[in-house]
């Protein structure tokens, strides 16, 4: 089909305003994105252009999910993409919006920058992870001082990051545990940055430091000593390999309640994001996620993990509105990653299918929280 036969398409289909001609409309959109040239063509032409200017926004947001992902694939390396239509899909669901904000050549730096103040963390994330990365947005990430969003910015070998944005991620990492091994392996890293880095990392990257930058170890140990001494006015610990593990929980757990709170507060902390923890084994952030979204205490909650009656695990779900089928899953993973905890074998998972009604979340809700307090 020429040029002109396929601007005319779209034209006749935007001038309809049957639904079904709506999705069409779309759908050709996102087939002319594999046309190569042609496709800059038709959508460079002023009547497609106007039209996208007018109408495209509209019909993005009414679309279905499915296919608001196939345009931002198709369009994650148009250039000739409204800038206004990429960055409402940059700010979509993540799914959607990933290749948006890895790809698109429309984005520019106060985009990415608007992002990191108002998308969710799993959108700052990737914007931390996207290649080439200019001064503005490093700035931008680092002083927001989000843990995660610091930790995918180290790891982003291409990002313009320079000494003094260097040293301000080395300095981070001594209060965020999952910093210090891509700040040991940034090629960027210097003599003093290794020397810094040395106190507060693990064995194993202390050995890669001292082969990378031929650090004196015993050396190295003894200042490290000296510096806990000074700290403790000489009392040094018996067994400091456990107050180290002990301090990199307590970090975790804080990055884990940071990153919940912004979830819940962006709205986008939802039952389907308990089943993803899990299946990412992160038994912590589902205990921490199912306690915010039901408004429990956390201990009440993290007691019924570890208890042997599996139905307060189900109240639970049931109040913040998972669905009776998906509770053998997540009870199986929940055991699988806490030592068989819950118990309470078959008989336990007959109590916990009784969880699930036929009663409102808020009667669930109420169960729990009377229930939980006398475990």
């Amino acid at each position: 089909m020429s040029v002109a036969a396929k601007t005319e398409e779209i034209l006749g289909l935007a001038r309809s305003r049957a639904v079904q001609d709506r999705e069409r409309l779309l759908l050709a959109i996102v087939d002319l994105c594999d046309a190569g040239e042609g496709a800059e063509a038709v959508m460079s032409s002023g009547p497609v252009q106007a039209l996208l200017s007018s109408i495209f926004m509209s019909l993005v947001v009414e679309a279905e999910r499915d296919i608001r992902k196939r345009l931002a694939e198709k369009l994650a390396t148009a250039p000739w993409a409204p800038a206004a239509l990429i960055n409402v899909l940059a700010l979509d669901d993540i799914e959607i919006a990933r290749p948006i904000i890895s790809s698109s050549p429309v984005l520019q730096d106060p985009d990415l920058v608007r992002l990191l103040t108002e998308a969710t963390i799993e959108h700052q994330i990737e914007v931390a992870r996207r290649p080439n990365l200019g001064p503005p947005v490093v700035s931008a990430i680092l002083h927001q001082n989000e843990p995660a969003v610091l930790t995918a910015l180290a790891g982003n070998l291409t990002a313009q990051i320079g000494n003094s944005e260097l040293t301000a991620l080395v300095q981070a990492s001594r209060r965020i545990v999952s910093l210090r091994s891509p700040c040991a392996h940034h090629p960027g890293l210097t003599d003093d940055l290794a020397r810094e880095l040395y106190i507060w990392v693990g064995q194993a990257l202390r050995q890669a430091l001292t082969a990378r930058f031929r650090l004196d170890p015993e050396a190295m140990d003894a200042a490290i000593a000296e510096s806990v001494r000074e700290a403790h006015g000489g009392i040094v610990s018996e067994h400091p390999e456990q107050q180290e593990v002990w301090e990199r929980e307590g970090e975790k757990e804080e990055m884990e309640r940071r990153l919940l709170a912004k979830l819940d507060i962006a709205g986008q902390l939802r039952p389907g994001y308990l089943l993803r923890a899990l299946r990412e084994q992160k038994l912590s952030l589902f205990v921490g996620g199912l306690a915010t979204l039901g408004r429990f205490d956390p201990e009440h909650v993290r007691r019924s993990v570890d208890s042997d009656r599996p139905e307060l695990l189900a109240l639970a779900c049931a109040a913040v509105g998972i669905d009776r089928s998906v509770f053998p899953t997540i009870l199986g993973l929940v055991r699988e990653l806490n030592g068989g905890r819950p118990g309470g074998g078959q008989e336990g998972e007959r109590r916990a299918g009784g969880a699930f009604g036929p009663f409102a979340p808020d009667i669930a809700n109420a169960a729990f929280r009377q229930a939980a307090g006398k475990v």
